[in-house]
């Protein structure tokens, strides 16, 4: 019996509490899990804005990660927020999901932060999985800031917008982790000003995530708080969470795949940068790979263009093959 499936349900992995959204036409579409950026930020309830006709093809599993949204709670264990464990919880999610449903595999899309968690689950595990899809793919961060830095720059000067330039002037990020403060301060402003952000259109974090994540009726009053507070937690106070991430370089960690790798990038993504992403995908060894340049988008081209998102995934992912990709 075809049934179709619309749950929020929380369920303990690796001890610690944690909620996601399942959404589907048909329960017996394959899954796709989304591992979702930040850290510490869901993106479920960008879907009421920007939505994506994806539940026809896939049961989508929207996660959301130890300390984040549906999954926040003070009291983790701080020692507990690294990058191993999020790639363990990772696997632990996958086992659990095709345990309930019955199957051997599932595909896994990474976004941002989730797209370096991501990666490196389905590397260490790949016989859990069909694909890789990456999703404005993390590269090498450290390097990253300095290239949006650069293209801040230009745009800036370009503009004319003298006041935005003197600012970024006075605070350039360093070459290693910790970013400085008056850079941190910044960054989230100029890449938006830039159209280098969450998406290509979005000009500020509080019109463009912020108010429309507290309107999202799906969470309760206390899950719309539990958002921000998780964002604070998972970046705050997360024992270099951060700073790890920045430093890493995974054409060196995560070189090969055993599964088809996608990378789905906006040419104007430099929250992590196109370039990087590009370079990634011309070294990463794996059977299948396919690289897809989103002309219309910054770092969020699923909700940014839809549509090819979807043909994307249904034309070549589901089939294995590379017949959108760029050419």
């Amino acid at each position: 019996m075809v049934l179709s499936i619309s749950e929020k349900v929380h369920q303990d992995i690796n001890g610690i509490d944690q909620g996601m959204f399942i959404k589907g036409t048909s329960s017996d579409n394959p899954l796709l899990l989304f591992v979702h950026g930040g850290p510490g930020m869901p993106m479920y309830w960008m879907t009421r804005r920007h939505p994506i006709d994806i539940y026809e093809h896939f049961t989508v599993v929207w996660w959301e990660q130890r300390g984040a949204g549906l999954s926040y709670d003070p009291e983790i264990p701080r020692e507990t927020m690294v990058a191993s464990q999020f790639v363990d919880d990772t696997l632990e999610v996958t086992r659990s999901l095709l345990g309930r449903f019955d199957r051997d595999k599932l595909y896994l899309m990474g976004h941002s932060w989730g797209s370096y968690i991501g990666i490196q689950a389905v590397a260490k595990a790949p016989e859990l999985f069909h694909a890789y899809v990456g999703v404005g793919q993390l590269t090498h961060q450290i390097e990253s800031e300095h290239l949006a830095y650069e293209y801040a720059l230009a745009h800036f000067r370009d503009s004319g917008d003298k006041r935005m330039l003197r600012r970024l002037q006075a605070a350039p990020p360093s070459a290693s982790a910790p970013l400085p403060s008056s850079y941190m301060a910044l960054r989230d402003a100029y890449m938006h000003k830039a159209g280098i952000g969450t998406t290509r259109d979005m000009g500020s974090v509080i019109t463009g995530i912020f108010l429309p994540s507290l309107r999202f009726s799906e969470y309760s009053v206390m899950e719309r708080v539990n958002l921000w507070r998780g964002k604070l937690f998972s970046r705050r106070a997360a024992f270099g969470l951060w700073d790890n991430m920045l430093m890493t370089d995974l054409r060196r960690e995560v070189p090969h795949v055993d599964v088809p790798v996608y990378f789905l990038h906006g040419r104007y993504d430099y929250t992590c940068a196109y370039p990087l992403a590009k370079d990634y995908f011309d070294v990463l060894d794996t059977p299948v790979k396919g690289f897809y340049t989103f002309d219309s988008s910054a770092h969020s081209p699923i909700f940014e263009e839809p549509d090819r998102t979807v043909a994307v995934l249904r034309d070549d992912v589901l089939t294995g093959g590379t017949s959108l990709a760029d050419q």
